[in-house]
């Protein structure tokens, strides 16, 4: 009769460990935190990751991931001028994990943190930030961008932090103006680009011509140079006839010397029969009289 019965509270026992056994541990995985209730009653401390025995068989558990996340968001950021202009950004974030049993009792899972808080403030503070900016095309400038992600980043740290979620970055991905704005911008640059295409063109035709001024006073400078050497040689020439004359002048044989040698050079010559001679000079020389009156052809 003792052995029916200890078997049947073995079998018992067996079947309640087969039934609670999964439920005696946890484990949380890498990157995660679990938050364990007890019949609605929140526990204070979230359990980490790894392993964890033995637990509350009662206990439900609720599994949070907080690792970092990103989150894409865009919308329609109103400027001073009244003017609608599209900006996407994207807000790098994630759970505490000290603060997950608070998020849970105050604001559910992580899917409500976005939907409840990280979200709506996401888009006041653009809209907010977005009054600040005079113009839609200023969404541009690169001081503008800085000071709309520093703004909104801020923003986000100081209303998202109380509540359990930390906001390391904010990142502008796109901005997307009103279509003739865009068009407008387009034009301009157009413009521009025209302006520097022109501005391109005069330098270059400035610049050729500074060449062919450049090519002419070389050219100058090369003639005033010939011109200069043509005149030195011709003063030279010059001084050199008037040296020769002036010394003709003062010795008259030396002409006289110069018409033998003429004569000696015709009478080599048996085709040349033909003389100039004045039978009154007292040198009757060839050649020496022409043009003088009583001069004789023989």
């Amino acid at each position: 009769m003792k052995y029916p019965r200890i078997l049947s509270i073995v079998i018992a026992a067996i079947v309640v460990l087969l039934l609670l056994g999964s439920r005696l541990y946890v484990s949380v995985p890498a990157g995660h935190a679990s938050v364990a209730t007890l019949f609605g009653d929140v526990r204070p401390e979230p359990y980490e990751q790894g392993l964890h025995v033995p637990v509350n068989p009662l206990y439900d558990w609720h599994r949070y991931d907080v690792r970092q996340k990103s989150h894409k968001e865009t919308a329609n950021v109103p400027s001073q001028d009244q003017l609608q202009t599209s900006v996407e950004v994207s807000v790098q974030y994630r759970l505490v994990q000290a603060d997950t049993p608070r998020i849970l009792q105050g604001t559910g899972m992580a899917s409500d943190v976005l939907a409840v808080h990280l979200i709506p403030k996401l888009r006041s503070l653009l809209r907010e930030q977005g009054k600040t900016i005079k113009r839609a095309e200023d969404f541009f400038l690169e001081t503008t961008q800085d000071s709309l992600q520093a703004s909104i980043l801020e923003g986000l740290r100081a209303y998202l932090r109380p509540k359990g979620v930390e906001v390391e970055a904010v990142l502008i991905r796109d901005i997307s103006l009103p279509p003739f704005i865009t068009k407008a911008i387009e034009a301009k640059k157009e413009r521009e680009q025209e302006v520097e295409k022109q501005k391109a063109e005069l330098e270059r035709f400035r610049t050729e011509q500074q060449q062919k001024i450049a090519a002419a006073q070389a050219e100058r400078a090369a003639a005033e140079e010939d011109a200069e050497r043509r005149r030195v040689l011709a003063d030279a020439q010059a001084y050199e006839i008037g040296r020769i004359n002036k010394a003709i002048g003062d010795n008259p044989n030396y002409v006289r010397l110069q018409a033998l040698e003429a004569l000696r050079a015709i009478s080599k010559d048996p085709a040349s029969k033909i003389y100039f001679m004045d039978g009154s000079s007292p040198m009757p020389l060839p050649l020496m009289h022409m043009g003088e009156t009583g001069a004789l052809t023989r």
